[in-house]
């Protein structure tokens, strides 16, 4: 019996298979350092967690509209203004189980087959993957490190075609960190506006900026124009260390959050209603929790990429924002390691998972088959034997 062509197009998530070699070894008793995933390795905050105790112990538990409880809609709302400047209606909100969703559900309510959507590289693995889901076609950017990993109009020029349909953003980027400067934002919003076209920006990462000098600017706040063909893409997971309630949302135009919501109702009936509850009092309640956390992440930002410098052969931008440094690791290709030989990123990621036992996510699945991507969402005496294993290594080379 025939399978699903389309099906068997996409390409399993190599994060996820990362993570999964990597449990593997540390149940087998090795001692594994693990780069790969991007999750907060902090608790909930307890005041986030106790609203979800009471939604169950109250009887919180059943259906709830497809697009989400009035309260988190309102709420979502009233984060976007304070946080981005920005105004929605609650209508204009879909809460979805995570921003992954959320994303999904964007591009199958905005493509017809065909469409194309640009991409820059180095690009979330997904967003090619979940384009095609929805028939449409992803074209790949390939920034440039000298700029930053900034898209140029010239490079969006080129890549424009007369079936292009939107253009994803992320900001503070995964995989490389870099947050996105206003004048670019601009440039890219006077582009989307003249060719009529949808930007889905992803700012899942707005909350972990590091630099006093750099800050966090929602695209659709540049103007009314750019803000009727922005969909916003966010959620909790990563600010409020809640990956695992799987709660994420989206603001867009109220054509489009119509069809979301109309799609999500069969796909999904609706997010958690335990997690709608908690995620109404983390964006509503304090935020300290959050400044904590990103002070933390700072210091290990700060070490690793220090770290990274100190190690011959390796190469990276320092990281504005999210967890993440972003390593080019091409100057070893043609040396090998106890007689293995490194002609790939790949190589090299599969080598020092086998030898070293510390995973990092080789990154050609992101656009970037030179690089590798070490995620720092883990303990600073794991950053530390991780960031060791790695130098010894590199100075063993043959």
């Amino acid at each position: 019996m025939e399978l699903s062509k389309k099906a068997l197009k996409i390409k399993p998530s190599s994060t996820m298979a990362i993570s999964s070699k990597a449990a593997e070894l540390k149940a087998a008793g090795k001692d594994i350092v693990a780069f790969g995933a991007g999750e907060p390795d902090f608790h909930t905050p307890a005041h986030i967690s106790k609203a979800g105790i009471e939604a169950i112990e109250t009887g919180n538990t059943r259906y709830t509209p497809a697009a989400g409880t009035p309260a988190l809609r309102q709420a979502v709302c009233q984060k976007l203004k304070r946080d981005n400047g920005v105004e929605y209606q609650p209508e204009q909100i879909i809460i979805s189980n995570g921003a992954k969703h959320s994303l999904i559900n964007t591009f199958m309510a905005i493509l017809n087959e065909g469409d194309e959507v640009i991409i820059p590289a180095p690009f979330w693995l997904s967003y090619s993957e979940m384009v095609k889901i929805a028939d449409g076609v992803p074209v790949i950017i390939r920034t440039k490190k000298e700029n930053g990993f900034m898209l140029t109009k010239a490079e969006l020029e080129e890549a424009y075609t007369e079936k292009t349909k939107a253009i994803v953003l992320t900001s503070p980027s995964n995989p490389t960190g870099m947050v996105i400067p206003k004048e670019d934002l601009e440039m890219i919003a006077e582009f989307a506006v003249s060719h009529d076209l949808f930007v889905i920006a992803d700012e899942i990462y707005e909350k972990l900026i590091y630099e006093e000098d750099k800050k966090h600017i929602s695209i659709a706040s540049l103007g009314k124009e750019i803000y009727d063909r922005t969909i916003i893409i966010n959620g909790v997971s990563k600010s409020y260390a809640m990956t695992g309630w799987r709660i994420g949302f989206a603001a867009a135009p109220l054509e489009v959050a119509k069809l979301m919501a109309s799609l999500q109702s069969h796909m999904a009936s609706n997010p958690n209603t335990i997690a709608q509850a908690a995620t109404v009092v983390a964006l509503n309640g304090p935020q300290d929790c959050v400044t904590e956390m990103c002070k933390e992440f700072k210091k290990r930002r700060d070490y690793i990429y220090e770290r990274e410098e100190d190690i011959p052969l390796l190469q990276a931008l320092k990281p504005e924002g999210a967890f993440y440094l972003f390593v080019d690791v091409s100057a070893v290709y043609g040396k090998s390691y106890e007689g293995e030989s490194i002609q790939s990123a790949a190589d090299f990621a599969r080598i020092l998972l086998d030898k070293k036992y510390v995973a990092v996510v080789p990154c050609a699945d992101f656009g970037m088959p030179d690089y590798i991507r070490l995620s720092y969402a883990t303990s600073m005496e794991l950053i530390e034997k991780g960031m060791d294993r790695i130098e010894e290594m590199i100075k063993a080379l043959q």
